[in-house]
Parts: structure tokens; sequence; C-alpha cells
């Protein structure tokens, strides 16, 4: 089996892979630039720590423009990065350009690192949202590309927890994009 594992260069998308490595599974890692805020420090931390993890070098997908005309607090400095952080179709685009990038390479699934549904805020951060995005990927792909979600069962203590039992370090998690995280935007205070 061979994955595309939707990275950030954060913790939850840097465990999935770890756990794939671990399983065996064939990893082909795709970070997507969407104009947030935060990409080139993400961009950043996700080679390093791929480098560091003995990862794959992780494919950079640029579409930057969907952030300049779909604003939220993760896109633009005029938006509340917590009140805003919502960015609408976020998810259901990675999953589209996932499942396209698993057809060029032949791999079976797109990870995606969405946690337990007692913690999503948004509506695609749930099971039936995932489920749903494999119907819509079939239906447009005309092939079933599985859409997997193997930290679903967890909080984001657990994710932290057992990241650093598996040596994970290095990654970053901040919506702002600032060099210090801010400690303000949703991504900080659950990491910290």
């Amino acid at each position: 089996m061979s994955i595309v594992n939707l990275v950030s260069g954060g913790v939850d998308s840097t465990l999935v892979g770890v756990l794939a490595q671990e399983e065996g599974i064939e990893i082909h890692p795709l970070f997507i630039n969407y104009g947030q805020r935060a990409s080139e420090r993400e961009w950043q931390a996700c080679k390093a720590v791929h480098n560091q993890l003995g990862l794959p070098r992780p494919t950079k997908m640029d579409i930057s423009g969907f952030g300049k005309v779909i604003r939220s607090g993760l896109t633009s400095n005029c938006k509340h990065i917590v009140n805003d952080a919502f960015t609408p179709g976020r998810n259901l685009l990675f999953l589209t350009l996932g499942a396209a990038f698993a057809l060029q390479v032949g791999a079976s699934a797109v990870a995606i690192g969405l946690l337990s549904e007692r913690f999503s805020l948004f509506p695609d951060q749930t099971g039936n949202f995932a489920e749903n995005a494999e119907k819509a990927i079939f239906s447009a792909l005309g092939r079933p590309i599985s859409v997997v979600t193997p930290l679903s069962d967890f909080s984001k203590a657990d994710i932290i927890q057992l990241a650093k039992e598996k040596g994970i370090r290095n990654t970053y998690s901040c919506h702002a994009g600032t060099r210090v995280p801010c400690g303000k935007c949703i991504s900080c205070l659950e990491t910290w």
C-alpha cells in the first residue's frame, strides 16, 4: 500500500508519516501552499523534520491564490486569527489535490491528520466529511482513492505524547507564521 500524506510541517501530519513508515507503507508527502500566512515557516519545518526523521522529501504544490480569494484568519492578517480561523473548502481542496497526486504517483489513499471528532471545531474535521469526500473523489476520478484518518481516535494531548515517544521534534504549528509561535492561534493553544 502507498499513501499521499498531506503534510504541513506540524506535529499531526508528521506523526501520520512516522506511523505509516513504521507500518512499511510507502509515503508520498504532499505540502500544499494554499496562501496560508505560515506557508514559508511550515515548508521549512516540513523539509527539515522529514529529513531529520528519514521520511521522504515532500513535494510542494503551490495554489497560493486560493488564500488571496478565500480570506480567513489563516490566510489574511486582516482577519482575526482565532475567530475567523475557518477556511471554507480547505480540507476538501486538500483531499481533492491529494487524490489527484495519488493518481499520478500510483498511491491508493490520501491521509489527512484529522483528530477525534470530540475536538473538531469545523464541519470539515469529521468522519462524515471524510466519508463524503471519498465518495466525491471516486465520482470525480472514476476510481477509488481512500481517505484515511489515522489520528481520528486521538486528542491533541495524545498526539503530542505519542510524538514525543517517537522522537518527533522541531515541527511548526502556528497559524500566524511568526518566527516565535504567537501563542494565540488555535494551533498554538492546542499544541502548547
